[in-house]
């Protein structure tokens, strides 16, 4: 045979490949642009959803009717348009793992099928419960903290003054009058309002990845629960930064990050336990793992 038949002979599988790729890929888009129509659908009140934290402080703090602004005419659609690309890939991502698992597993082993087959499952699930601690415990925070400086008095005692044609009873609600300075109020902006939820829902999302990575690297043999025990002072300091550089400056905040992430931290040092001690087993029960050489 001569080496333009070899070379024939092997271009064919990779074409082979590609094509199945394509399909893959063309499959996932789809699906994607489906789900962004879906949310499309819904985005209204999936903004209401998000904002809500928003809202509950700013009710809290004695505005009875919390409002956000747009600057221009084509923000809160593309405001909508942004819900709608994050949530759309939320509901398409079964389909897209699906197409990449099926592209992936006929090259894989039985057992590495039975290993990547588990974390594909796992990771949505964590990346949702991480996001639902951010809208329902941190983003809250964040906002008391945050909004706690703002002047909110003002801003409804302003509006109910006009509505009331200037007639207003002192002990029912009073413009502040200042004699130096500006009162400083808060007048949100939709889309800066969203970015901030979306930035904890992401940031807590990807923390909450860290049992599902650490374990995928231990059953790949690049992590052991020995290496990762002996690094938990680094990692202490690593999410002290980290906790300081995705929430605001404060205390309470950070300190349910820190504890977050570092329980995670101590749960992937029992699960890479786990699975080094399944790996044990079954070498042993193979007849592969030396005794002697562990215990050097």
């Amino acid at each position: 045979m001569s080496q333009t038949d070899d070379l024939d002979d092997s271009t064919a599988p990779l074409i082979e490949h590609l094509a199945e790729l394509r399909s893959r890929l063309i499959r996932a888009v789809m699906a994607f642009a489906v789900g962004i129509v879906l949310a499309f659908m819904v985005a209204e009140p999936i903004l209401q959803f998000l904002v809500a934290p928003i809202e509950q402080t700013l009710r809290e703090l004695g505005d009875p009717s919390p409002t956000l602004q747009y600057t221009s005419p084509q923000e809160y659609l593309f405001t909508l348009f942004r819900i709608s690309m994050v949530f759309g890939f939320a509901l398409s991502f079964p389909v897209i793992g699906f197409q990449l698992w099926r592209f992936v597993a006929p090259g894989l082993y039985k057992s590495e099928k039975g290993a990547f087959l588990p974390f594909l499952i796992a990771s949505p699930f964590m990346f949702l419960l991480g996001a639902s601690f951010a809208q329902f415990v941190v983003t809250p925070l964040a906002m008391q903290f945050f909004l706690g400086f703002a002047d909110v008095s003002s801003i409804f005692a302003g509006l109910l003054s006009q509505a009331t044609g200037g007639d207003v009873p002192t002990d029912v609600a009073v413009v502040p009058e200042t004699s130096e300075g500006v009162k400083i109020t808060f007048f949100g902006k939709v889309n800066e309002s969203l970015d901030i939820t979306l930035k904890f829902i992401m940031a807590f999302g990807l923390c909450f990845q860290l049992p599902v990575l650490l374990t995928l690297m231990g059953k790949a043999g690049l992590v052991s629960a020995e290496g990762l025990g002996g690094m938990r002072k680094y990692a202490v300091v690593a999410i002290l930064v980290l906790a300081a550089l995705v929430t605001p400056p404060d205390v309470i905040t950070q300190i349910i990050l820190f504890t977050v992430v570092y329980g995670l931290y101590e749960v992937s040092i029992f699960l890479v336990g786990r699975v080094e001690k399944k790996r044990e087993a079954q070498l042993r029960a193979e007849g592969y793992y030396d005794d002697e050489l562990d215990g050097e």
